[in-house]
């Protein structure tokens, strides 16, 4: 099953109950629109208002800028080797261990969304062709071959709304 869309509301809810490192790594990529694999594998040594990074998937460049309070936050909680450590600090934090939270979170929420590290992206999308209004821009900043799977990703709240669903809690279930 696919990563869905969140509102605004569910992000804010859900980034409420995960932990710290976890919710920064959220932040980063809401601000930024990158994969789950280039947050984690981003080092203190990068962190800058503006920087790039090569992504695992594609390969490509790509460059990033974060705003003060988050790049701060980032620079105060970095580890020696990782901006996010795992259990072994010579290690990263894993992308499980974020899903998981993730997961953790949205089902306290009882959200009927697939949420994800990876729904991040959408809300990212959605919210640079909103502020916009280019789709070749959102396209460019997400680093995708074609306009295809760009439209599916900006185009993730008009898809919510024209299916007619959102959020209809499931038989036995309380509304989120």
């Amino acid at each position: 099953m696919r990563t869905e869309y969140l509102i605004q509301k569910e992000v804010e809810r859900v980034l409420d109950l995960l932990t710290y490192e976890n919710r920064l790594v959220l932040r980063v990529l809401l601000h930024t629109g990158i994969r789950i694999g280039d947050a984690l594998q981003l080092k203190p040594e990068q962190l800058k208002p503006n920087f790039w990074i090569t992504e695992q998937k594609t390969g490509k460049r790509r460059q990033i800028g974060l705003p003060e309070p988050l790049l701060s936050d980032l620079l105060d909680s970095s580890g020696a080797y990782w901006v996010f450590p795992g259990a072994d600090p010579r290690k990263h934090r894993s992308r499980q261990a974020v899903w998981k939270d993730v997961k953790r979170a949205a089902a306290a929420l009882r959200l009927t969304a697939n949420a994800a590290p990876h729904s991040a992206r959408k809300v990212y999308a959605v919210q640079l062709l909103n502020k916009y209004g280019d789709i070749e821009r959102v396209r460019r900043a997400l680093n995708h071959g074609g306009l295809e799977v760009t439209m599916i990703y900006a185009m993730a709240d008009k898809q919510l709304t024209a299916a007619g669903r959102r959020r209809r809690a499931k038989p036995g279930r309380k509304r989120a």
